[in-house]
C-alpha cells in the first residue's frame, strides 16, 4: 500500500484538490497527509495540492464570468445563503476576502463571485494560490509532525 499511495499519490492528490475546489462535496486535506507521513517530499506534496485546487477555484471563476445566474442556480445549485454570504464577505473585503477561499461553505462561491465581479484573472489566481498554499503547508507541517 505504501508503495502504491508513494507511485499514484500526487496524481491523485493533483485530482482530488482540482475537484475539492469546484462545488463537489470532497476533501483533499487527508490525502495530503496522508501522502506527507510517507517518505514523500513535503514540498512536492504541497506545491501539487495547491496547483489542483488553485485550478479548481479558476474553473468556477470561469464559471462565474461566462456562465451566468442561470448555471450557477440550476446546474452548482449554490444556494441563495451562501452566494449572498459571499457578496458580504466581497462587499466588506473586496477581493481581498478570496485568501479565504479555501474555507468550507463560502470558499466556492467566493470564487464564483469573483467571476461574476470579473475579478482579474492574474489578481484572482495570485489570493487564491496564496491563501490556499498557506493551508496546505499548515496541514502538511502538522501532518509530518504528528507521523514523526
Amino acid at each position: 500500500m505504501d508503495s502504491f499511495l508513494i507511485e499514484w499519490g500526487l496524481p491523485a492528490l493533483f485530482c482530488v484538490s482540482f475537484l475539492a475546489a469546484t462545488v463537489l462535496p470532497i476533501a483533499s486535506e487527508w490525502l495530503l497527509a496522508a501522502l506527507v507521513a510517507q517518505p514523500l517530499d513535503l514540498t512536492s506534496a504541497v506545491a501539487v495540492a495547491t496547483a489542483g485546487n488553485t485550478l479548481g477555484a479558476i474553473t468556477t471563476w470561469a464559471i462565474g464570468v461566462w456562465g451566468g445566474a442561470w448555471v450557477i442556480r440550476r446546474w452548482l445549485r449554490i444556494s441563495d445563503n451562501d452566494r449572498i454570504r459571499a457578496e458580504s464577505w466581497y462587499a466588506r473585503w473586496g477581493s481581498w476576502s478570496l485568501l479565504l477561499a479555501w474555507l468550507p461553505i463560502v470558499g466556492d462561491p467566493l470564487c464564483l463571485i469573483g467571476g461574476l465581479l470579473k475579478v482579474p484573472l492574474m489578481r484572482f489566481t495570485l489570493l487564491v494560490a496564496t491563501g490556499k498554499a498557506a493551508r496546505y503547508l499548515l496541514i502538511a507541517w502538522a501532518a509530518r509532525k504528528i507521523a514523526s
